[in-house]
């Protein structure tokens, strides 16, 4: 048998690739792992951490504001926009720092340098040139925002990347793009007292989305002062003398704005990474391919997360982490489950959801019981604030399953994450219906909705 220098190198220092690092050096395996940025990927540096903290913060202002109907008097408010990327910076490297005690801890041999394949079961250091050797290897490199390259003026924009770090606050900004990334960013910068305005190529945001929540937060963020333009794209940018930004758009005119961002997709990180020397396919839009277990077309090596372009989301990655070390180290062939994910878009209203859409729905089955509640939350009758709460639960009118649960209100998140254990575990509405309520809560009405809102049957309202 050939002798390698590791059991498991790792490449990318992410959640995926620190999970299988660490469980495989746990096993007693010989790991090595190289990111060439800072360990914690894309969502602990630049990603899903920092923008829940600056979710967070931006939620500030109407918690002021709501405070007065409770009885409360607040005082002046500031915000400081360089105290927040601090903490931020703070929080992340702390976390940083908890991943590689975890691979340390573990036996895994961390290392700071970008590596790339030059063969089969063969990396270079880039730091050094050093070549080594391993019986498997795992690609978890990430993905990063779509530069739009093809945009007369794109050098002028920034991405999520740099939003989390920009030396002072924008007065204004205009945002490109209609997915989470998009409308996250839109409600953050909204919120700590930016002048926002959204702007998409599609006839409404969140295109994956259930369409009332859709809807719903659309008319939500236009209540706050958000400005959206639907149907429209950014043809070209140019920058003033003054710094600002001027983005002539197709169909409303010139916009100008301190900032533009762009957050119009992501792209696997692929470039440049020698998979053709390896023997590893990949597909038109860069990313790798993997059968069901998580491997690439060279035998012993294996693609995980993002860079596969198959569920973008951080729990995904570690998922399929973990079913590659049952898979490979345990005797235990596992496939990766990617039916009935929980997502949440942490938006002001938040969007959490699980399942089916209506509409995907309707396209697969005969006839569906629709139940929908729109209702004001207790805390809005003190505060005053005028935001609505949705509720839908899509059911097969056949066998009575739940095939799906959406919500657009506060806390939506948390509570997908509950629904998507009912969900993966089969439930039926009559299941929903023999739970006692909790209440006075809002999720109390995911049980109290008895009767159907209407019926869809072969794809028509009834």
């Amino acid at each position: 048998m050939p002798a390698f220098d590791y059991d498991l190198f790792v490449i990318g220092g992410g959640s995926g690739g620190v999970r299988s690092g660490r469980l495989a050096a746990s096993l007693g395996k010989k790991v090595a792992i190289a990111e060439e940025f800072r360990y914690g990927g894309t969502c602990v540096i630049r990603g899903c951490v920092p923008k829940k903290l600056y979710v967070y913060a931006s939620q500030y202002s109407e918690h002021f504001e709501d405070a007065a109907g409770f009885g409360w008097t607040v005082g002046e408010s500031r915000f400081d926009w360089k105290k927040l990327v601090a903490a931020k910076e703070q929080e992340i490297t702390r976390l940083e720092g908890l991943y590689q005690k975890g691979l340390n801890n573990a036996g895994a041999e961390i290392l700071h340098t970008r590596a790339e394949l030059v063969g089969p079961n063969t990396v270079r250091l880039a730091d050094s040139g050093k070549t080594v050797t391993a019986e498997r290897i795992v690609i978890a490199v990430g993905g990063h925002p779509t530069p739009h390259d093809a945009l007369p003026g794109h050098e002028h924009c920034i991405s999520s990347n740099e939003a989390f770090d920009l030396a002072e606050l924008p007065k204004s900004i205009l945002i490109a793009g209609g997915g989470y990334i998009a409308v996250e960013f839109a409600n953050v910068f909204h919120g700590l007292g930016v002048e926002t305005t959204l702007i998409y190529r599609g006839k409404e945001i969140l295109s994956r989305f259930d369409q009332d929540l859709r809807r719903g937060l659309h008319v939500a963020m236009e209540e706050k002062g958000i400005r959206i333009l639907c149907e429209d794209i950014i043809q070209s940018v140019t920058l003033n003398a003054d710094g600002t930004r001027v983005a002539h758009t197709m169909k409303h005119g010139d916009i100008v704005a301190d900032q533009v961002m762009l957050a119009l997709g992501r792209v696997p990180n692929t470039r440049g990474l020698g998979l053709e020397a390896a023997g590893v396919k990949t597909d038109e839009r860069g990313a790798i391919v993997v059968d069901a277990f998580s491997r690439t077309s060279a035998p012993g090596i294996y693609a995980l997360g993002d860079v596969t372009d198959r569920v973008q989301l951080t729990p995904v990655a570690i998922h399929e982490a973990m079913c590659f070390i049952e898979t490979e180290y345990k005797n235990n062939p596992t496939s990766p489950d990617h039916d009935l994910i929980a997502t949440a878009v942490f938006s002001q209203p938040e969007i959490g959801t699980v399942g089916l859409t209506e509409e995907d729905a309707a396209r697969r089955f005969d006839e569906l019981e629709v139940y929908r509640a729109e209702f004001r939350p207790m805390k809005a009758t003190l505060s005053g604030r005028k935001e609505k709460m949705i509720m839908k639960l899509i059911v097969n009118a056949v066998d009575r399953k739940v095939l799906g649960a959406h919500i657009l209100g506060h806390d939506a998140g948390e509570m997908a994450q509950l629904l998507g254990i009912s969900l993966k575990a089969g439930c039926t509405k009559d299941d929903f219906d023999r739970t006692m309520a909790v209440h006075p809560t809002a999720a109390e009405e995911l049980v109290t909705m008895y009767s159907p809102s209407y019926r869809i049957r072969k794809g028509e309202r009834v």
